[in-house]
């Protein structure tokens, strides 16, 4: 409920939720290793004249800015495994394949 003191709580409140859900979607994707294909729809717009935040609303905040932090360095840790494995990938797959060699070995 908005009061005269906070009168932008309820749009933080919408806010937080929002910045939630979407950590929540980084959070499954990170645990099941599938990234769907980019929503062009979905990106975030940041809400216009919401102002400072509530009092009330700011241990909250700090919660999800640390989970936000913290889903960032794993999907930097993710992105830098794929870039590698990619790489290793290449280097298999690069060039002619070589002839394959025979050695005879009297017995």
């Amino acid at each position: 409920m908005t009061t005269p003191a906070d009168p932008w709580h309820d749009a933080w409140e919408a806010t937080l939720a929002e910045f939630e859900l979407t950590l929540e979607d980084a959070e499954a994707m990170l645990a099941s290793d599938h990234v769907p294909a980019p929503d062009a729809a979905a990106a975030w717009t940041p809400p216009a004249g919401i102002g400072r935040i509530p009092a009330p609303l700011v241990d909250r905040a700090r919660t999800l800015l640390a989970r936000q932090v913290e889903v960032s360095r794993q999907l930097a840790t993710a992105a830098g495994a794929s870039r590698r494995e990619g790489r290793a990938i290449s280097r298999m797959t690069l060039g002619t394949p070589a002839p394959p060699v025979y050695v005879d070995i009297p017995a």
